[in-house]
């Protein structure tokens, strides 16, 4: 129907179409109604479980009030009706999937006793194949916590100050340089730097630390971070699409949707299970002439341990190292990390600290140390080398007044040298300043006095063509890998090793205080790429773990079969490429992680083994003639619970 209506200046007319007074399905109502399918598709399992233990409940009843005909006609329909849906699963399998389901036993058994008069047998194993799906649910639920915390807790909104005022903003306009307020109580919606003077966090979901963490102001704050004091103030440093939070929750995405090897393997292995089982239910058969001995044998064959125990076992191994503060990027991840025999390390930023500092400072030729270190810090501060950097740091926390340089030279990764304050001033390696006519007695005179340390660089200073000093730098190793080559051990590594990029000589003398089997040092990115795809060459050394932190460390994480990246710092190239991300500044969490995954792996082949050799034995009972249908259901029910609870002990430990 049209209308015409005037225009608002009255010089025309314009034809809408009038939309009916009243909307039967509004969007809303619409809305509504695909929420609630989706639910009922989500919670199809528990449903259909419930429905069979209604059933059985409203045939009991009948059959105890004397009609039994009533009885058998209710278990039959809610067998028919789970037939039907199981029937569209398996289907769906052998279209989609191209394998046969374990499932299939299950339709078998089902019609069978709708075909030899034993329905509530058939009622009662559709109330195991659904009741083990809705506990599989459940059991999954359960192991899925916290990675279902991570995700649930990223922000949606964030608090943007504007001058006097303070906005709330969808977090995806969030921009860099903006400032942000985060209220207590609320997750730090993007990483950012401390404005305020104190901000107090809650780190646990993140990094498992229970106790919160005191930042001051100018402190990099991560995203994810819950504030755990007052109201505090931060400059946003990235958007939240690039943020440390949203890395973890795009693994954690990917975590659950991804199956391991192990339970491919396992709907292989059922594939050849049907058969099996129609062979002895029809040898059954044969030798006693009882047709329902055979559906005994089916009934109690459906090998639902295959289904239920691995997946649960796995997903919360995922869960289990979650807690210890390593997200994985999915079950064929944790899987290998539980197999894992050669773990490989970087140096810098995984294994040390990261930040080089000025161990001492060893001044000749008359100079006073606090002036050889001005002198030094005054033309590396021209540098970007990652020694000037601490070399001006420590100038500045000495409060020494640095003077500017003029004709400044640098041979990248060598040395840099320049005019400071009417001096020539060269700082870098022995053969820079070498090549730069400093006599070589000086300089190897120089080496013998300061002599070597463990995990030291030795900076020479020349002043005026004459070696002025040298400055001991060192880049310590974390606290917590005192241990680590022993724990890794105890979880069935054989070979812990380093990858470095760095001096030969620093690098071995890390290797030597950690004990580790082997230091492959100087080693470029591609170098490092081959020493991984070598490793993964000798079949007593896969599974290859590789940790590491930088963009350099990225493609060797890629090669190898687990690649864990030290995440802290947000979503750099190696935690995009990596496997798993450790959210918090600790290394030895990789042993946690490979213990999540020995754990897991151990507890799902004990799981699939107990339960299959249960069922085994059932079968051979049921053909025997021992084990009626009925029975045989409700004894395979049990087994089924039996395996769920065992698989959640991979949640421990």
């Amino acid at each position: 129907m049209m209308t015409l209506r005037g225009d608002a200046q009255g010089s025309g007319l314009r034809c809408d179409a009038v939309r009916p007074a009243t909307d039967p399905f509004p969007a809303g109502r619409w809305e509504a109604v695909r929420r609630l399918l989706s639910r009922l598709i989500t919670h199809r399992s528990r449903l259909l479980a419930a429905l069979a233990l209604l059933s059985i409940a409203a045939g009991g009843v009948l059959a105890l009030a004397g009609d039994g005909g009533a009885a058998r006609s209710v278990w039959a329909g809610a067998v028919a009706l789970l037939s039907a849906e199981l029937l569209i699963e398996v289907v769906h399998t052998i279209v989609v999937d191209r394998h046969m389901g374990v499932d299939t036993i299950a339709l078998v058994a089902m019609v069978g006793s709708l075909a030899l008069g034993e329905e509530l047998a058939g009622i009662v194993v559709g109330l195991m194949f659904s009741g083990g799906s809705a506990l599989e649910d459940v059991a999954s639920s359960r192991a899925r916590r916290e990675l279902t915390a991570l995700v649930a807790r990223a922000p949606k909104v964030a608090q943007r100050r504007r001058g006097e005022d303070v906005e709330a903003v969808p977090v995806e306009e969030v921009a860099p340089g903006d400032v942000l307020l985060v209220r207590a109580g609320e997750v730090v919606p993007v990483d950012g730097t401390v404005l305020s003077p104190e901000a107090v966090l809650d780190t646990s979901t993140l990094s498992g630390e229970p106790l919160p963490e005191t930042l001051a102001t100018g402190m990099p704050v991560l995203s994810g971070s819950i504030n755990a004091g007052a109201p505090f103030e931060f400059l946003a440093s990235r958007a939240a699409a690039e943020s440390a939070y949203a890395a973890l929750v795009a693994l954690v995405e990917q975590a659950q949707t991804q199956r391991s090897p192990f339970v491919r393997m396992a709907d292989r292995y059922a594939g050849f299970f049907l058969p099996a089982t129609l062979l002895v239910a029809g040898v059954a058969w044969a030798a006693s002439g009882d047709a329902v001995r055979a559906l005994a044998v089916v009934v109690v064959a459906t090998p639902c341990p295959l289904i239920l125990a691995a997946p649960i076992a796995f997903v919360s191994g995922l869960s289990r190292a979650a807690r210890s503060g390593v997200i994985v990027k999915g079950t064929p991840a944790i899987e290998a990390l539980g197999e894992a025999r050669t773990v490989l390390f970087d140096k810098t930023g995984t294994l040390t600290v990261g930040t080089p500092e000025v161990r001492d400072v060893v001044a000749l030729d008359g100079l006073a140390t606090d002036e050889l270190l001005r002198l030094a810090a005054s033309v590396d501060r021209y540098s970007a080398h990652v020694l000037g950097a601490a070399l001006v740091r420590a100038a500045t926390d000495a409060e020494l007044r640095l003077s500017p340089a003029t004709d400044v030279r640098e041979e990248p990764g060598q040395g840099i040298r320049g005019v400071v304050d009417g001096h020539l001033v060269g700082v870098g390696s022995r053969a820079f300043l070498g090549r730069n006519a400093v006599p070589a007695d000086e300089l190897s005179a120089a080496a013998r006095l300061v002599g070597t340390g463990s995990g030291e660089a030795h900076v020479a200073v020349s002043v005026d063509g004459h070696v002025g000093g040298v400055i001991v730098m060192a880049d310590e190793l974390r606290p917590d890998t005192a241990q680590i080559v022993e724990r890794l051990r105890a979880e069935g590594v054989r070979h812990v090793a380093m990858v470095s990029g760095d001096r030969r000589s620093v690098a071995e003398r890390a290797g030597r205080r950690l004990g580790l089997d082997r230091v492959y040092a100087e080693l470029s990115p591609e170098e490092k790429l081959e020493i991984v795809s070598s490793i993964r060459a000798n079949p007593e050394l896969r599974p290859v773990v590789m940790v590491g932190d930088g963009v350099n460390d990225a493609p060797a994480l890629a090669l190898a079969d687990v690649g864990i990246a030290m995440g802290t710092a947000g979503a750099t190239v190696s935690s995009e490429t990596a496997d798993a991300i450790i959210t918090l500044d600790r290394v030895d969490r990789v042993a946690d992680a490979l213990h999540a995954g020995r754990r897991a792996l151990y507890i799902a082949r004990q799981s699939v083994l107990a339960g299959m050799g249960l069922s085994l034995a059932a079968m051979g009972v049921a053909a025997a003639g021992y084990l009626p249908p009925v029975a045989g259901a409700l004894l395979q029910e049990a087994i089924d619970l039996a395996v769920i609870v065992n698989a959640l002990r991979a949640l421990g430990g």
